[in-house]
């Protein structure tokens, strides 16, 4: 890969080798949704990976949005 950039590379590499928090996915309201976890039961939207057209007007999906949902009982 080559990287054309005037920043210093160890800004843009910065966190780059770093451990992502995991994600969840969940469906609601016929939207899948993919979240980071912040609590039990509350997430921030990170994306929709699939939804009905007119579910990516509503601003409740909109990336970093907090969604309540139940956790996957283990």
């Amino acid at each position: 890969m080559t990287l054309y950039t005037n920043m210093p590379l160890e800004l843009v590499l910065e966190g780059m080798n770093e451990e992502r928090e995991p994600f969840v996915e969940m469906e609601l309201e016929g939207a899948l949704l993919q979240l980071v976890p912040l609590a039990p039961g509350i997430g921030r939207v990170v994306r929709l990976v699939h939804a009905p057209l007119q579910q990516y007007l509503n601003p409740r999906f909109q990336p970093g949005s907090l969604i309540t949902y139940s956790p996957p009982s283990s």
